[in-house]
């Protein structure tokens, strides 16, 4: 993978670059920042030049023996730990048991969600994680010497997703890691990583990819035309996951599911119509977990987008998220999401997404959700 792959950040990039050509190599990193921003791309770039043999002034060279293992995801000297699912197969699951699908999902984008990993995975109703056992393979592997290029480097997707019996063992490893041994965790949510490995770490943060970013990534990638580009940047939000969507999919096709269910809900909800309510909750209750969590997050999503249309529509073109089928409703709906109930609806929405992730009863939580909608939604403002 190149850093050229990946739109903006090019002051990020140089920095990386910098470390190495400085000999200013941290022995253990962590790129954080919102889905969407490249920043696993980032953390493969930053490994494939550290071990090309012939470095160029931006980019590793992509000829040499080490870059063409790089870029096929088998360097001997290049180790992943992501979240994996138990299966019948695997009932105490490592990273390596998926290693053809993860390669498989790094190498079609240069852009990658749990969400999206979770759906090449075919979780289901499982919760994907890194467990216990993942810290003995992560002890094993880094004890061996490099093989082929000067450094072994560990890359950590989700760290925020390990146990807290791996995240220990982990941070034992940072604080005396093996010799030439580089680790790089690319995290979305450092509040979940415990705060003595954060202490250890070098953060470069990484933020949403900036407007000018995405016009020239989309226009070198993509045939489109400049308003539909425009169009596109303003609804991805900085999130290139979104640009690839949109372009690769019918806008009636994203978030579909998400979309009706939303829009039922809303109008069920209005309506104080309990067997609908009833029935929606019920048919939510019964998809897996992940898809349940990611119901949850688009409605905070659209409640957010809906509450700043109501209160600042003269800007609405520049700070709302939207694609035309959301706008079409959002239009009408924005009015019942303002100042004296949006607090409430979100605190509801951000309780019951808590709950989905301790594993609580969905059916009871969705169904309190939305009886308590129905509630909120028809406070006046003041």
């Amino acid at each position: 993978m190149f850093f050229k792959d990946i739109a903006g950040h090019t002051r990020i990039k140089d920095n990386l670059l910098n470390t190495i050509k400085q000999k200013r190599i941290s022995h253990a990193w962590i790129f954080t920042g919102p889905e969407g921003n490249g920043k696993l791309a980032l953390a493969v770039a930053y490994a494939q030049y550290l071990s090309c043999e012939n470095k160029g002034e931006k980019d590793s060279c992509g000829e040499c023996i080490s870059c063409r293992k790089y870029q096929k995801l088998i360097h001997p000297d290049l180790h992943f730990v992501y979240p994996v699912i138990k299966t019948k197969n695997f009932s105490k699951p490592i990273s390596d048991n998926f290693a053809e699908i993860w390669r498989n999902f790094i190498l079609k984008s240069s852009y990658h969600s749990f969400d999206n990993w979770l759906e090449d995975l075919e979780t289901e109703n499982q919760q994907a994680g890194i467990f216990a056992q993942e810290s003995g393979e992560i002890i094993r592997k880094l004890n061996f010497k490099p093989y082929e290029s000067e450094y072994k480097v560990m890359i950590i997707w989700l760290p925020e997703k390990m146990n807290i019996s791996a995240s220990n063992k982990l941070l034992k490893m940072i604080e005396e890691p093996p010799p030439k041994t580089i680790f790089i965790l690319v995290s979305e949510d450092t509040e979940k990583i415990i705060t003595t490995i954060l202490s250890r770490v070098q953060m470069v943060k990484i933020p949403k990819l900036n407007k000018e970013s995405m016009i020239e990534s989309i226009k070198n990638k993509y045939d489109l035309s400049d308003d539909k580009i425009m169009e596109i940047v303003r609804i991805s939000g900085g999130n290139f996951l979104k640009v690839e969507e949109l372009v690769n999919n019918t806008e009636q096709n994203i978030n579909s599911e998400n979309y009706i269910w939303f829009t039922d809900l809303m109008r069920a909800a209005y309506g104080v119509k309990i067997t609908e309510l009833i029935k929606l909750t019920n048919e939510i209750s019964q998809c897996g977990r992940e898809l349940q969590k990611s119901f949850i997050e688009y409605s905070l999503q659209m409640l957010r987008e809906n509450f700043i249309l109501n209160i600042n529509p003269e800007n609405s073109n520049k700070i709302v998220f939207l694609t035309n089928k959301e706008n079409d409703f959002s239009e009408k709906f924005n009015q019942f999401i303002h100042k004296d109930n949006i607090i409430e609806i979100v605190k509801e929405f951000t309780e019951a997404h808590n709950h989905i992730v301790r594993n609580g009863y969905s059916k009871l939580v969705f169904l309190d959700l939305a009886l308590k909608t129905a509630r909120l939604i028809k406070v006046k403002p003041q």
